[in-house]
């Protein structure tokens, strides 16, 4: 009889996980975004999350967890409980660059985490108050060569790709230039507007629509394309800098020890999500390059992270950077 009982307890243990999987999600979500508010990756796990709950019938609550880079944040999913019901949505500086820029990051971006999608690309942009006495890439090069003593470029905070971007650009065209990071891409682009700061490397999102109402001078993008969304806006390629190219991505990753089954599940729903046409479309207008499917498994992303950690390292320590 003690055996028996015995057996069915082990049974039963052995089929509790399986389960949790059969019932996955048994509650609402939380999608942790590790920045601030209102911000392009915000505005992208917004969506997300709107249309994630109707295709898995449960909701997805948004937490933002800003500061450091976004490490906190990321953190926090890689400490959760690995049942598929947390996860984040990082970015290149969360799981590429903040492994460089910090000597004692919080969390290993490659191994802490189960990688689940590449979700989209974005460019980033170069702009300027809209009093800077430049009107092209040219002339924002002769006059901050001059003038790099005096002006201040802003950040999203230390860490993230706008930081990286003008670090890498300051670099290349020979200037040394004041730092100022933020929480977040919104106040600092606030403060660009009301003429605080000099100029930063804004995510296109957030970027395009002070440009085209002209409260803010558009320079380059920063990347090998225009993009359709400023299509009049020349890249840095063709205005000189050709092996210039500055971009940030958003990926989704839950803790270390997730199910692969979960993995697997919160992967279809997703890809399900972002071939919608009506996601597409919000996606596309706010600048993003949505992923082809080719690009969106699991271990296409974990071998991803891997070769953008080892991308940005070089660049990164050469500069000088850092987010302590």
């Amino acid at each position: 009889m003690r055996k028996t009982l015995v057996a069915v307890a082990s049974l039963l243990a052995l089929a509790a996980p399986a389960a949790a999987q059969d019932n996955w999600p048994a509650r609402p979500l939380t999608m942790v975004v590790p920045f601030a508010a209102g911000g392009p990756v915000d505005l992208l796990g917004r969506i997300l999350a709107q249309y994630l709950g109707e295709a898995l019938g449960k909701p997805v609550v948004v937490e933002n967890v800003a500061g450091a880079g976004g490490m906190p944040g990321s953190q926090r999913v890689a400490r959760a409980n690995p049942d598929g019901h947390t996860f984040l949505l990082g970015s290149i500086g969360t799981h590429a660059m903040n492994q460089s820029l910090y000597k004692h990051p919080l969390y290993d971006a490659a191994t802490d985490f189960a990688p689940v999608e590449l979700i989209a690309q974005v460019p980033l942009v170069l702009i300027a108050r809209k009093d800077f006495p430049a009107n092209d890439l040219k002339e924002f090069i002769a006059f901050a060569r001059q003038q790099q003593a005096r002006l201040h470029f802003g950040s999203a905070g230390a860490g993230t790709s706008t930081h990286i971007g003008c670090v890498l650009l300051d670099q290349v065209i020979g200037i040394d230039v004041t730092h100022v990071p933020y929480r977040g891409g919104e106040a600092a682009q606030l403060d660009l507007l009301a003429g605080r700061i000099d100029y930063m490397c804004s995510i296109l999102s957030i970027a395009a629509p002070p440009i085209r109402e002209k409260l803010v001078k558009g320079l380059a993008m920063l990347s090998r394309e225009r993009s359709p969304v400023l299509p009049d806006l020349p890249t840095a390629h063709e205005q000189g800098l050709t092996d210039f190219d500055v971009y940030s991505w958003n990926a989704v990753f839950l803790p270390r020890g997730t199910p692969p089954e979960l993995v697997a599940k919160l992967n279809a729903a997703l890809s399900k999500v972002i071939d919608q046409g009506a996601v597409r479309g919000k996606l596309e207008d706010l600048g993003l390059y949505v992923v082809p499917p080719s690009e969106r498994s699991p271990a296409y992303l974990a071998d991803f992270v891997r070769r953008e950690i080892d991308k940005w390292a070089a660049p990164i320590r050469a500069s000088g950077a850092t987010g302590e």
